[in-house]
């Protein structure tokens, strides 16, 4: 059991019937070929789950009801056999029965197991004189043999079965002959558990006490199966009551109490336990079970529950499983009503390999005529009947005698088509000789013209699915700008759990979160798996891009990595059959009981109640009143997220009888939801109908909401114009919660009778349905007036659809559609928190990370590494700072091959943070580093990249690396420091290193070598390597990559620089540096000619060496060669 096993999964057995409680586990096991749990319960029926979600596989009743409980279950590579008192059943795994045995001589049958014949053979035993002999194959007895005792338990270890008696015994069994070898006395009860591997037999068991009657051991005996012999029992003080031995590690046992005390234990040193503790509350457990492969263990409990345990990366049930087959649904044919009108067309036509003579060629083809025009929606919504038709005003959208193109008009798609990449736009620019004319490509493809009118039923192209193309060189050639032009940030798609990103933009524009999202982060916080944190981090990357594209990659890795997200299906590679409204709800509801959990980690225990939970919690009283008794129970609630509950399904079709409700009254019914449930009354000892109802106690400052929206009439209410209020007033008086909108919101608010909370509306997740060739994807509408900083600014709402950014009108943003648009979350704040930006924790970040040394290994020499000394040395707004980081690759590129042979990227690599050195950028020690972390992985590596990184195998894992290790969030927050003090930071090619860390420089705070040594003019960029040889003479990257070396180059590069500026011979220097490099190729001697992913020589977009961009290189200027020196112009 390793340091991060956890519960996995729980689950309830399912009833035996409709109107029947649920069944206790009888007996369960592991499949030994396939990825199965098998259980058993009271009323003879066998049910399985498959994988570690535990989904329902197979169901099915093995023994009649009146034999009681299914006592065992084995497997063969055929089925799954089991017994109950009077019955032995054979099925395969899908359910089918292939025999069932039956016989006068079953009495009360207990156990079963393989005899030496192997699968093929099965020796069933129990309470009573006989023994059978049963044949797997046949399903028949082919021996009855007299039974020495009354066996209840049997396990198979090498050439012996060995068999618990009721009377606390154990019998050593020949597995050929089936004698009696050895028995010895166990417990001085009964024997509850006992299992056998290789040479180790262990049992739990009952012994009488005095007074007490018949109580667990305190012990677990053990015996060697070599010598027959018991070893030193291991001690269990709190009642060892069952046990189980490692499949794979033959001395290594786990042994369970009732109360739910594991302990995993050495058997030949006793000494060294591994303590756990299931989580049962107010239950016992009823039985242990490991998996073959030992990365599973199951528990069942007296609720009736199985607890799944492992690891979430590594869980499996056997060693090596076979693949399960599941149910294939079969596509009923189309029903066809056939009568003489109906077309002959409707008749599939069969498929000929060779052409047929109606195949005509297309240049014979020709389009005659043209579809009839679409009626203008206006026309249709304001038509009048007549006696020979319709009539309505013309609306004037057209001109009179205006014929339209209609064919063309067809073929129009309404998905979005992605703009040209940036390279093939400056390719454009030269071969047209057109330097100064760019390409203009406006948003207009993307607007509707219609959107005025809101009757519209047709989904704009805005709401379609965008994606991201990449060309040869990579994402950096896409046109971001094409699909943003305002000052507000997408975020891209191509990452996994993308989903999520909606409800983070809704997170960002909401002041109360987002101030304390910073402010948690700018604290002490160093939890490596820190929702809160992560959150901060990407709302300050989003603000500092100003509408530059960023990407959610670090905090959807930190939720990756959680261990109950795959459990509770918020993982989209492992649910991919749930929708994305579902989905988003559930992360939802999720993100805000994590951030809050969070938040309280850095407070005082014991404490009030924090101002997170002040901001997001609703509290309340829950109250259940027994229908019969009327007897009542109270107890304190608490919720995050309140769920909308419409009303039934006739309060909305009869609209002329009771009025069409408003969204402050679902509100309402929805926070004080009163609900009626079976449950148990403790007055009357039994399941009763119980009421349920919500008292409101208090209201946050922030009101979250999931539309959950699962019928009909609910979408109806939804299409509804105008149904939801941008504005809603709470008030909470006595236990009474009331909610107004519209004319009873001003007119409250004109008494000023009760201290009424009015809210805002901040924006909505809409899930869109854009299309039988899109697939479904999530939106936001938000309203980023709120959020702004400018009390005076209006109301803007701007449309969120990922890195697709544009300002929408209100009324578009408060329509919906049943058949493609419909709200998913929504989020409301209170109305006095608007424009309220804190800013302050810009001024008391935590900045102790920097100036101590946090790894138990030793610090390295003051000559390599010295840390800043906070007095003299403390981070400044400008203070230059060297960086370069190293990467690994976790992912690789996911690439698609098309039939002209073709290959276009549909996923990028994945790379990771593997190495980050920051060195001084001034001062008598510039270039020492201060930062220099190894930055551990916990995630499989596809490459190491170890010729561009100088990453080795190893260097990263905490087991085998020489280096300090810090886990990501360590070595990210203090880049964050670094970057909010104010530092400017100098490197090469420091874009695409920001991009793969996940964070945002502003231009303003770097100094890209890069750039500074580059001819716009020429489109060509240079390496590092050969800046180095050529600018500064001196020779780097000889072996490997090293990052202080790459960092300290970039900083004498600048230094360089600058003296060039300062001589005014940059323009002169430039001319000498490019003409070197066209005589060496643009490479330093010795430079190898094969280089990919290092970041440093990756081509640009644009560069004049590329295949047709159509560069023309400036001619060789004469008297300067190969090998002349540069020394500082100021010599």
């Amino acid at each position: 059991m390793e340091a991060d096993w956890d519960e996995v999964a729980i689950i309830q057995l399912t009833p035996p019937g409709p109107h029947n409680a649920p069944t206790l586990v009888t007996t369960f096991a592991f499949d030994t070929s396939q990825e199965l749990l098998w259980t058993g319960n009271d009323f003879g029926r066998v049910t399985s789950f498959y994988g570690p979600n535990l989904e329902k596989y197979t169901s099915y009743r093995a023994h009649p009801t009146a034999e009681g409980p299914v006592q065992q279950i084995l497997f063969t590579e055929k089925g799954i056999l089991s017994i109950s008192k009077r019955s032995i059943h054979f099925a395969i795994r899908r359910g089918l029965t292939q025999w069932h045995l039956t016989n006068e001589a079953f009495k009360d049958l207990r156990c079963m197991n393989f005899t030496s014949k192997g699968t093929r053979e099965v020796l069933v035993a129990g309470c009573q004189d006989q023994m059978f002999k049963v044949d797997v194959e046949k399903g028949s007895i082919t021996e009855t043999l007299p039974a020495t005792d009354n066996y209840t338990i049997m396990k198979r270890a090498g050439q012996y079965i060995c068999a618990a008696t009721n009377t606390g015994s154990v019998h050593m069994l020949d597995s050929g002959t089936l004698a009696v070898v050895k028995a010895w006395k166990a417990h001085a009860g009964s024997i509850n558990d006992m299992d056998a591997k290789s040479d180790f037999l262990v049992t739990c068991g009952w012994s009488p006490r005095q007074q007490f009657g018949f109580m667990l051991d305190p012990f677990t005996n053990v015996y060697d199966l070599k010598t027959l012999a018991p070893l030193p029992p291991i001690p269990f003080h709190t009642g060892a009551a069952f046990v189980r031995m490692h499949p794979r590690m033959s001395t290594t046992s786990i042994i369970a109490s009732q109360s739910g005390q594991m302990q995993v234990i050495d058997l030949m040193n006793p000494d060294t336990a591994n303590l756990r503790q299931v989580n049962l509350y107010d239950a016992f457990l009823t039985g242990l079970e490991l998996a073959p492969s030992g990365e599973a263990l199951a528990l069942s409990n007296t609720s009736c529950n199985i607890h799944l345990w492992g690891s979430p990366s590594k869980i499996h049930f056997p060693e090596y499983s076979n693949s399960t087959e599941f149910a294939e649904h079969p596509v009923p044919p189309p029903s066809m009503d056939w009568s003489l009108d109906t077309p002959l067309s409707t008749v599939g036509m069969p498929f000929y390999k060779e052409a047929l003579l109606s195949g005509w060629p297309s240049h014979m083809l020709f389009e005659v005529g043209a579809p009839p025009p679409k009626i203008d929606p206006t026309v249709l919504s304001s038509m009048t009947r007549t006696e020979i038709g319709f009539y309505a005003k013309n609306p004037k959208t057209k001109r009179r005698n205006q014929v339209e193109d209609t064919r063309s008009a067809d073929r129009i798609n309404d998905s979005l088509t992605a703009p040209k990449f940036l390279s093939e736009k400056a390719r454009a620019a030269q071969l047209t000789n057109e330097s100064e004319a760019k390409t203009i490509e406006t948003m207009e493809t993307l607007t509707d013209l219609h959107l005025d009118d809101v009757t519209r039923k047709d989904v704009p192209a805005m709401y379609g699915n965008v994606e991201i193309k990449y060309s040869k060189f990579g994402v950096d050639d896409f046109d971001f700008a094409y699909y943003n032009q305002t000052q507000f940030s997408g975020l891209e798609t191509h990452i996994a759990n993308s989903y999520a990103n909606p409800l983070l933009q809704l997170c960002r524009f909401t002041p109360w979160v987002r101030n304390l999202a910073l402010n948690h982060t700018a604290s002490s916080c160093l939890f490596e798996a820190c929702l809160l944190c992560e959150l901060g981090f990407l709302v300050d990357m989003l603000e500092k891009a100003n509408g530059l594209n960023c990407q959610a990659s670090n905090f959807l890795k930190t939720f990756s990595s959680l261990s109950n997200v795959a459990s509770l299906g918020l993982l989209e590679e492992l649910s991919p059959n749930v929708a994305l409204t579902n989905m988003i709800q559930a992360f939802n509801r999720f993100l805000l009981d994590k951030i809050a959990e969070e938040y309280k980690r850095m407070l005082p225990p014991q404490g009030p109640p924090s101002i997170m939970d002040q901001v997001l919690e609703t509290q309340a009283l829950a109250s259940m009143r027994c229908a019969q008794c009327n007897n009542e129970t109270v107890k304190g609630g608490k919720t995050f997220v309140n769920e909308l509950v419409y009303p039934s399904k006739n309060t909305v079709k009869n609209p002329i009888r009771v009025p069409r409700p408003t969204f402050s009254q679902i509100l309402k019914a929805s926070v004080e939801r009163q609900d009626q449930t079976r449950g148990w009354c403790t007055k009357c000892n039994r399941y009763q109908q119980m009421v349920q109802r919500k008292t409101i106690q208090s209201i946050p400052a922030v009101l979250m909401l999931n539309a959950a929206i699962h019928n009909h009439e609910a979408k109806q209410l939804w299409s509804t114009p105008n149904w939801l209020p941008q504005e809603i007033g709470i008030i909470v008086e006595q236990g009474q919660f009331f909610c107004y909108e519209g004319q009873d919101l001003k007119l409250h608010l004109q008494r000023g009778v009760y201290s009424i909370m009015v809210y805002e509306l901040i924006g909505v997740v809409a899930d869109i349905n854009s299309g039988e060739h899109q697939k479904p994807h999530l939106v936001a509408m938000i309203n980023t007036s709120p959020s702004s900083r400018d009390i005076t600014s209006e109301n803007k709402w701007h449309l969120f659809n990922d890195f697709l950014v544009r300002p929408i009108p209100k009324e578009e943003a408060l329509r919906f559609e049943p058949t493609w648009k419909l709200p998913a979350v929504l989020t409301y704040q209170a109305k006095s928190a608007s424009h309220q930006i804190d800013d302050t924790w810009k001024d008391h970040l935590d900045t102790q990370l920097l100036y101590r040394w946090w790894s138990s290994n030793p610090e390295p020499p003051e000559s390599q590494f010295k840390l800043l000394n906070r007095s003299i040395e403390a981070p400044r707004p400008g203070t230059p700072v060297a960086i370069d980081a190293e990467f690994i690759r976790l992912q690789a590129e996911e690439i698609e091959m098309k039939a002209d042979g073709t290959r276009e990227t549909i996923r990028p690599d994945r790379k990771g943070l593997a190495r980050v050195s920051v060195c001084r950028g001034a001062g008598e020690l510039a270039g020492l580093p201060f930062i220099d972390d190894y930055i551990s992985v916990a995630e499989p590596v596809v490459d190491y990249l170890t010729a561009w990184s100088g990453i080795s195998p190893g260097d990263l894992d905490r087991t085998t690396s020489p280096h300090a290790l810090v886990g990501l969030k360590h070595a990210y927050k203090k880049l964050w420091l670094l970057l909010n003090l104010g530092c400017v930071f100098v490197g090469h090619s420091l874009a695409n290193d920001f991009r793969t860390i996940n964070i945002h420089v502003p231009k303003k705070q770097v100094v890209d070598t890069v750039d500074l040594f580059f001819k716009r003019e020429l489109h060509r960029k240079l390496n590092l390597k050969f800046l180095a040889w050529c600018v500064l003479k001196e020779k780097i990257q000889e072996d490997t990559h090293d990052s202080i070396e790459d960092a300290t180059t970039a900083l004498k590069l600048w230094r360089k620089y600058q003296e060039f500026v300062d001589a005014g011979v940059l323009e002169q220097m430039l001319d000498n540096i490019y003409a070197t490099g066209r005589e060496v190729g643009f490479r330093a001697p010795g430079s190898k000619d094969v280089r990919s992913g290092g970041g440093r020589d990756t081509p640009e977009p644009g560069r004049a060496d590329t295949p047709g961009v159509g560069a023309v290189t400036p001619a060789r200027k004469t008297g300067f060669g190969r090998g002349v020196g540069f020394g500082s112009p100021m010599k």
